[in-house]
């Protein structure tokens, strides 16, 4: 019995040996422990699988961490932290997976609000207020997008454009942003420039240099009517390859009766030429691009290469700006998207008979009332689209007071050249006001499930 009682103290105090030789810090030091370890460690290795140089660094920390503390460190702790620090990593892992992370989705966020906005651009000097106005009602009566418009205006329309956009009611003025401008020219005289062709027009060369903060925009002449929604040409942005940055129509469909495979004294593009009056532009890359030419080898900024090209070429370019774009994509052209007719619907597509077979088939997307065909009786299906638009007042139902005047007054234009083919004219009209109607009514008063 005194042996059993013997062997008992001594198991106890050997219990408490060994515990202050661990809270002492120095059961690291006992090999059997030491090996104990490392066989925890060589498992927990093999499930994480880090790399020589990472284990190494963290036992060399370790032994910093203990020899700067001055304090033994139990043995367990190393070994807990890093299982803390994965299990951490872990949970991490995990919550990153099934949540989305506040700092990659606020810029996502911040991203995706500045594109909400589409930018168009319009050139109006002298009498183009009111169809400058008539453009941009366009715009807004069939887009799904809001829209910045960027208004460049001689001195006395400024106030005046002010004052009329500032009356449209509160539920369209809420889907759009305008800022006016003076004419500039950053390049060459300015008198000479403003004076190119038709009045002002010029300034759409300077659009790049002028409107540094903008990425993309679609710039369309004064008599430009859109009935389709902007958001469609808009998309074609997403078309262009890694070498297109700019994006029009041909001038005509039919060589033969094409002015500048007839008449033309200075390079053009393609076969037949571009009509500058309806202009798709991603800015950042005509900004970034060295342009071919027949003056520098080397090639030329947008910027730098304006002025030299007009001096060379003044007297022998009749539509002044859209020819100085056409000898530049002459030049360049790998960087010109061209999209079909249907785009940018003139007369000459019907007055010397229909020859737009895309406006046959979809009908027309955009109106361009080149000629002055909406202010004469020359082709009145122009001018009756002109007109509705005109008198359509924001508070009105739309195919009541819009389209079926349009379908009613195309009656009396069936005995004229464009106005033989009413379909042409009203076929993508109708499909956009059930489409607008169906985004911004239906959509709005379905019940949510």
């Amino acid at each position: 019995m005194r042996i059993h009682c013997k062997v008992v103290v001594i198991a106890v105090c050997f219990g408490v040996f060994l515990l202050l030789y661990f809270l002492g810090g120095n059961a690291a030091d006992d090999p059997l422990l030491k090996e104990v370890l490392e066989e925890e460690e060589e498992e927990e290795d093999r499930n994480s699988s880090p790399s020589p140089p990472e284990l190494g660094r963290e036992i060399v920390a370790n032994f910093a961490r203990r020899s700067s503390d001055g304090v033994g460190v139990r043995a367990e702790e190393p070994l807990m932290g890093r299982k803390e620090e994965k299990e951490t990593k872990r949970r991490a892992s995990v919550n990153a997976k099934s949540k989305p992370q506040s700092n990659v989705a606020r810029p996502v966020t911040k991203h995706t609000q500045a594109e909400e906005f589409m930018h168009l651009a319009v050139v109006a000097c002298g009498n183009r207020l009111d169809e400058t106005l008539n453009m941009i009602k366009s715009a807004l009566l069939f887009s799904l997008k809001k829209i910045k418009f960027h208004i460049f205006a001689e001195d006395p329309l400024a106030p005046q454009f002010k004052e009329r956009l500032n009356q449209w009611p509160r539920s369209i003025s809420g889907r759009f942003q305008y800022r006016i401008y003076p004419i500039t020219f950053s390049v060459g005289n300015a008198d000479e420039w403003k004076k190119l062709f038709k009045p002002c027009a010029a300034q759409r060369l300077f659009l790049p240099v002028i409107l540094k903060d903008v990425d993309s925009l679609l710039y369309v002449d004064t008599d430009v009517l859109f009935l389709r929604a902007m958001d469609d040409i808009w998309s074609f942005l997403k078309s262009f390859n890694n070498t297109q940055l700019a994006a029009m129509a041909p001038e005509h469909e039919v060589p033969k009766i094409g002015w500048y495979s007839r008449f033309a004294r200075h390079p053009f593009y393609g076969i037949t030429g571009v009509n500058s009056g309806v202009m798709l532009m991603n800015l950042t890359r005509i900004r970034s691009t060295m342009f071919k030419n027949s003056m520098i080898p080397s090639g030329l900024s947008w910027e730098d290469l304006l002025h030299p090209l007009y001096q060379k070429y003044k007297n022998h370019i009749t539509w002044g700006d859209q020819d100085l774009l056409n000898i530049i994509f002459h030049y360049n052209p790998e960087c010109l998207f061209i999209f079909p007719c249907q785009w940018n619907y003139r007369p000459d597509h019907c007055m010397y008979g229909s020859n737009c077979k895309e406006a046959e088939k979809e009908g027309v997307s955009i109106l361009h009332g080149n000629r002055g065909v909406y202010h004469d009786d020359k082709q009145p299906a122009f001018k009756v689209v002109y007109d509705a638009i005109r008198g359509f007042s924001f508070k009105d139902n739309m195919f009541q007071s819009l389209f079926y005047p349009i379908q009613t007054k195309f009656l009396d234009t069936v005995n004229t050249l464009c106005g033989r083919i009413p379909q042409v004219f009203l076929k993508q009209i109708e499909k956009t006001m059930k489409k607008v109607y169906e985004e911004r009514v239906i959509r709005h008063v379905r019940p949510h499930k």
